[in-house]
Parts: C-alpha cells; structure tokens; sequence
C-alpha cells in the first residue's frame, strides 16, 4: 500500500489574520470560509491556501511557537507562460503589500523566476518555466 498524493492545501500560519486575508484578496484570490472561524482558504489551480494564526497552528500541531526566520526551507511557486506575466504577477504582489525579495531574471536551468514574501514571509517564487508548460486552468505538468 502507498499513500495517496492528494495534496490539497497547504497552510500557512500568520500573525494578523487579517492582514493576510486582505494581502490575499489583493492579489484577486477567490477566498471561502469564514474569517471569523479564525481559518480561511483561498483557491489556486489545484490546492487550496489556508491561512490560520500562527500560534493557533501551532497548538494544532503541539508544537512550540517559536519564532520564524525569514528562510524556512521551503518557497510555495506561482507558475505563468511568458516572461511579462511573471514581472506583472511580481509588481501586482509587491503592489498588494508583498516585499520583492529577489527581481525576476533570466536563470542558469533556462526560465525566468522571481520571489516575494507575503506579509508574514512566507516566500513565493513567481516563475516561466519553458519545460513546464502551464495549461489554461493553470495547472502545470512536469515531463518525466
């Protein structure tokens, strides 16, 4: 038996609640739920983003709340066909409240890439991948 790759949200948790909410709705992000639950989802093309307090998260899990650092280990990637989508989607962040970490630019495995903190650090890389083609619904496939 293995487990199944239903990867389905990934959530991120965030000091003001609120603040990410309205960052997320910046962006145009088609949100669901009810803030007032104290967790809120916002759609992407095929997962969903959670944002919950970050203690709150914390508790969840019965781990400690220790302070994050601005390098967690991991970037979440927003995928786009062309080169002018990524500098758009970066502007538009940076526009909505994100901090441009690093500017788009040509990179050694043959795309265009740049990343962005949301208001709590989470870091997203907004990339062109040319082998990765992005269909219409914005799902990416990855050659094997």
């Amino acid at each position: 038996m293995s487990v199944s790759p239903n990867f389905t949200i990934v959530t991120l948790g965030v000091a003001d609640l609120a603040r990410s909410v309205a960052f997320y709705q910046r962006l145009g992000w088609e949100q669901r739920g009810d803030v007032s639950a104290g967790i809120t989802w916002f759609r992407t093309s095929g997962t969903w983003i959670g944002l919950f307090g970050y203690e709150e998260l914390a508790a969840d899990i019965g781990v400690p709340a220790d302070s994050p650092t601005a390098y967690r280990g991991i970037t979440l990637a927003l995928n786009f066909g062309d080169e002018q989508s990524v500098d758009a989607a970066l502007a538009q962040a940076v526009q909505a409240g994100a901090r441009l970490v690093k500017p788009a630019n040509r990179a050694e495995w043959g795309g265009y890439s740049g990343y962005f903190a949301d208001p709590d650090g989470h870091l997203w890389e907004v990339a062109f991948a040319p082998g990765f083609p992005v269909a219409d619904d914005g799902t990416i496939d990855i050659p094997r």
